[in-house]
């Protein structure tokens, strides 16, 4: 059993303090007194009764409720009763949200749009990883490595796809955001467009045109971001595609150009091409240019092996549009499409939240900057995910939102990204942690790295699947793993092994004396970490 003070506002009489009373009592394991001379409720409650549900119960009687301490004072951590509002209703904001109610706090979320959630489960990761899947299991059925199976082309039907997609879309979608949310009274949603009016009040716009306003006593940011879209002459009149339209499309075109090199591009490029459509992709410098280089340079291989046209240090210089072919200028050529894919990056969703009334710092391109609690520039005032300077990924936004809950709620959590995995999902994968040899040496660390290719990995010479690598970088100075870069088949359910190295800093000798199972590919991790020390050419296929 916990006891619990409550200090209790909106009484004016014995009978009010009766009414609180009552609707403290009504709830299973609570034993309440309330005073109305005293203001105050003394409550008895089991240990699994949240303070949020007894401020609930307050609440939906029309009185206020805030957790003291033992000296009578409101308490400045859990429990203590905090308004939190969050703008927006992502990854980022649930996991804020949920963290913020355990915490003892009550949380109003804000939705501009039509279906809570935001990115990743209904127009990002979600239906891509689908997408690429089906795409994935069509090239196999065309072009795989074993001779005595029969190869053919797959029958595509990209309408019952999309169906199956979006079917699983919606599932997720209402198995963890809607019914979490319909089960979780200390959360209320309110839809609308938010923007401060000062650091403790947002103005929300709905959409018939009414307005109101929230009041809280912390704020978390946690819009997300959107396509980035070039200034290209001719592009603001044509009908292109962003990463929504083309991961939602009900027909596959013939002939798709793709503006953008990164991660969207890259995953949406073969995932057309294995669906059937020519693939052009105009990269401004080199695929992945982010990433060390070999990495863009050998996807680029693969990519061409399979039909795709990839130009590097190419942009375009016009893009026009009639009777349903896009014309894209590129130099002295022009390229013929049936659709056109805007996939250049993406920018944070800041620009209406009027962030100059609560003094919140942005970057120039709109981005939050935080610090690795999530604090902005205004005391009361938070931020989470891709609307802020962090990475984007979803991982890093719902790790965000539950330590930024944790601070907003008087506790005291760090985010700590020297070991953030990233994984791109095309085929070969491309997975990373840590850092390339290039940033490592640009912060002045003396490094070593190896690369052994995939042809020396049991592995992948059993699947007939040897395109690709596994680099490793260490600090010279005392061989601790500080990076790993991998293109592989199933890179990403190599490189966790890499990032728990690195979080436990691990010598490389260390990581090449661990067991790995034999026949595994995040044996080459092993592999290549021997490297170091011998030549594993001249080892048994499974020497330890």
């Amino acid at each position: 059993m916990t006891a619990i003070s409550l200090s209790v506002s909106g009484m004016t009489c014995d009978h009010c303090a009766q009414t609180a009373e009552a609707a403290l009592n009504a709830l299973q394991g609570v034993d309440a007194r309330v005073s109305f001379d005293a203001r105050r409720a003394e409550i008895t409650a089991k240990d699994d009764v949240p303070v949020s549900r007894l401020l609930r119960a307050l609440e939906r009687n029309g009185y206020g409720g805030t957790v003291l301490d033992d000296d009578g004072k409101v308490l400045a951590g859990k429990g203590s009763g905090l308004h939190i509002a969050i703008v927006g209703t992502g990854s980022g904001a649930f996991a804020a949200a949920l963290k913020a109610v355990e915490e003892g706090a009550t949380v109003t979320m804000i939705e501009r749009g039509e279906v809570i959630g935001g990115t990743c489960i209904n127009v990002g990761c979600v239906p891509s990883k689908i997408m690429i899947r089906s795409a994935h299991l069509a090239q196999q059925q065309r072009a795989h490595p074993f001779v005595g199976l029969e190869k053919h082309e797959p029958a595509i039907d990209r309408r019952a796809l999309l169906a199956q997609q979006t079917a699983r879309v919606d599932e997720l979608r209402e198995a963890k955001y809607e019914s979490i949310l319909a089960g979780n009274e200390s959360i209320i949603l309110l839809r609308g467009s938010a923007a401060f009016q000062d650091a403790r009040t947002l103005l929300l716009t709905q959409a018939n045109g009414s307005t109101q306003t929230v009041s809280a006593d912390r704020i978390l940011i946690a819009t997300g971001s959107a396509p980035a879209i070039p200034d290209v002459p001719g592009l603001a009149d044509v009908p292109y595609w962003t990463s929504t339209e083309a991961l939602f499309a009900d027909s596959i075109p013939k002939r798709l150009v793709i503006i953008g090199s990164s991660v969207v591009a890259v995953e949406i490029a073969q995932a057309y091409r294995r669906l059937g459509s020519e693939v052009t992709i105009l990269a401004r410098t080199k695929l992945l240019s982010q990433e060390d280089p070999a990495l863009g340079d050998e996807l680029a291989k693969a990519f061409e092996a399979e039909g795709m046209r990839v130009l590097t240090k190419t942009s375009a210089s016009r893009i026009d549009f009639s009777d349903g072919v896009y014309t894209t200028t590129i130099g002295g050529e022009t390229i013929s499409s049936d659709a056109l894919l805007i996939a250049s990056g993406r920018l944070p969703n800041t620009a209406d939240l009027n962030l100059a009334a609560a003094n919140v710092e942005t970057t120039t391109n709109g981005a939050i900057v935080v610090d690795d609690h999530m604090r902005t520039s205004a005391s009361n005032i938070y931020a989470a995910g891709d609307c802020t300077t962090q990475p984007q990924f979803v991982y890093v936004a719902a790790a965000a939102g539950t330590r930024a809950s944790v601070n907003m709620t008087g506790g005291d959590a760090a985010l700590d990204l020297s070991a953030m995995p990233a994984v791109i999902f095309t085929d070969p994968q491309v997975a990373t942690v840590g850092l390339t040899e290039a940033e490592a040496q640009k912060a002045n660390i003396n490094t070593d790295s190896r690369t052994l290719k995939l042809e020396n990995v049991p592995r992948a010479l059993a699947n007939f699947e040897t395109h690709g690598f596994v680099k490793l970088v260490i600090d010279a100075d005392n061989d601790r793993l500080i990076g790993t870069q991998i293109l592989a088949a199933e890179a990403g359910e190599m490189i966790q092994a890499a990032v728990l190295a690195i979080r436990n800093r691990m010598t490389v000798q260390e990581l090449a004396d661990q067991l790995f199972p034999y026949l595994t590919m995040v044996e080459g991790l092993k592999l290549c970490a021997q490297t170091f020390f011998k030549d594993v050419k001249q080892l048994s296929c499974c020497a330890g």
